[in-house]
This record gives structure tokens, C-alpha cells and sequence, in this order.
């Protein structure tokens, strides 16, 4: 009877401890359910390395997520959704970037503030963006000498 409740002991620590890294792991990915924030919009050319989940980020700081990723079939753009952090001011004249972080790193969109004392509003479209850069093609044009013929 003892080695009954010691075993259901272990096995409730056990359970709990999996809920436990569950519960941090969904909050850590941002995965969780209260996703306070807003949206914008944003096309870019090329959105090579960027996923749904992939981290928006300002000055460094993570401030949202991409939440969708489609292909516009009018102008065949990558088109982005960019959910971002309540209380997160963007100046309706910031700059989306793919941007890299080191050769062998993940993809990141940061958007780079403008200077104007109007932000945009939920919904807004991001018009000023730059896809990524292909590591892949640089080299191939640092090796070939710039010739692409």
C-alpha cells in the first residue's frame, strides 16, 4: 500500500513538472493564448528565413511576432502580418528589414523607427520594407567577380 502512494507521488511531480516546462516553453516560443497586441501589414520582396513565429524587433528588443506569411498573387510580394506589442508606438514612416543575425543565425523583421510624430494605426500597411539578402547569392558574386550576365 505504501509503494502505491509513493508511486502515484512520483508520478503527479512528474506530471507537473512536464505542465511546468510545457507552460514556459508556450510563453518563451510565443505560443501563448493572450496575444495582446496590433497589427500591420508589410510586402517585401524577399522574405527568405522568415516563418510564422519568427520575432519582430526594435533597437534589438523583441516587440512582436509575425503572425501570417503569404504570397501576394497580384505582385508577387511576400506579404506579412506583424503583430506587435501593445503600448509599441511605430512612426508611419518606419522601415521593415529582414535582417540576419550573423552568418550562420536566424532571420529576425526589425523595423527601424522613422522621425515622424505620427504612428500608424492598427491595420496600417507598412510601405517602406527591404527583403533579405541572400548569403548564398553574395558569395557567388564575390567568387564570379560581380558578373551576372
Amino acid at each position: 500500500m505504501r509503494e502505491n502512494i509513493t508511486e502515484v507521488l512520483v508520478g503527479a511531480a512528474v506530471v507537473a513538472v512536464a505542465a511546468g516546462f510545457l507552460w514556459y516553453a508556450a510563453g518563451v516560443s510565443g505560443f501563448s493564448a493572450d496575444r495582446a497586441g496590433y497589427d500591420l501589414t508589410a510586402e517585401f520582396r524577399s522574405a527568405e528565413g522568415v516563418t510564422v513565429g519568427t520575432d519582430i524587433r526594435m533597437s534589438g528588443v523583441k516587440v512582436g511576432t509575425v503572425t501570417a506569411l503569404s504570397l501576394n498573387a497580384e505582385t508577387f510580394r511576400a506579404e506579412a502580418t506583424l503583430t506587435l506589442n501593445d503600448g509599441i508606438p511605430v512612426p508611419d514612416d518606419s522601415t521593415a528589414v529582414v535582417s540576419s543575425e550573423g552568418l550562420l543565425g536566424g532571420n529576425f523583421v526589425e523595423i527601424v523607427p522613422g522621425g515622424s510624430f505620427d504612428n500608424y494605426a492598427e491595420g496600417a500597411q507598412i510601405l517602406d520594407t527591404q527583403g533579405s539578402v541572400s548569403v548564398v547569392q553574395l558569395l557567388l558574386k564575390f567568387v564570379t567577380g560581380g558578373d551576372e550576365k
